[in-house]
């Protein structure tokens, strides 16, 4: 029995409800957007072990873990906020939300403990931002975390800074740097330097 069945909603149903409740859909096309990036990029027979943990495991930040070239792996995924997109002269502009769903106390490399929302630098491999609201079509960008922007809010010391990704970052289509339409290159420089450190 699928959920339409379950729950006695017809497909035209489910669109409404979803449709007329902004932050239900947020939240069903992050799950989604995870789910697609799994199908689309993370089923071929390079990855070993693809896996999800507890949303609430704290000590494992990433929203998909794996084995690519006999390395572990990590890949959090963001999506586009779809009131931040923009039509331009050559494709589309929009931001998305690179932070935690909450405020809690972070340690920093430095020692430092900080109350924030910002991810931190470093604590997972690969980023992939769900594009589907620029073109209606499961696309995504990656990035390594060590190349994405700071953040530069003026309560953080400079040097706390550097170990705080910013929670809200820009991206265009076309894609710019840090940006890339797959994932491979990055995987595999990832790969190669994990292997290197250990």
């Amino acid at each position: 029995m699928d959920i339409l069945e379950r729950w006695e909603l017809t497909p035209e149903e489910l669109t409404e409800i979803v449709d007329s409740n902004p932050s239900l859909r947020g939240i069903m096309l992050g799950y989604v957007a995870e789910y697609q990036l799994r199908k689309i990029w993370f089923s071929g027979r390079q990855f070993r072990n693809v896996r999800k943990f507890d949303n609430h495991d704290r000590s494992r930040k990433a929203d998909w873990h794996f084995a690519y070239k006999g390395v572990e792996t990590s890949a959090e995924v963001k999506s586009l906020q779809s009131n931040s997109i923009r039509k331009t002269e050559s494709g589309y502009t929009g931001t998305f939300q690179c932070d935690a769903s909450d405020r809690r106390p972070v340690t920093l490399p430095n020692g430092d403990v900080v109350e924030t929302t910002c991810l931190l630098a470093g604590q997972f491999d690969l980023l992939a931002v769900n594009l589907f609201a620029f073109e209606d079509r499961w696309q995504f960008a990656f990035a390594r975390n060590r190349d994405l922007p700071r953040s530069r809010y003026w309560k953080y010391t400079p040097e706390q800074r550097q170990h705080l990704l910013a929670s809200s970052v820009r991206i265009t289509w076309p894609l710019q740097p840090p940006f890339e339409a797959e994932p491979f290159r990055l995987l595999d420089e990832i790969a190669a330097e994990k292997s290197r450190s250990s």
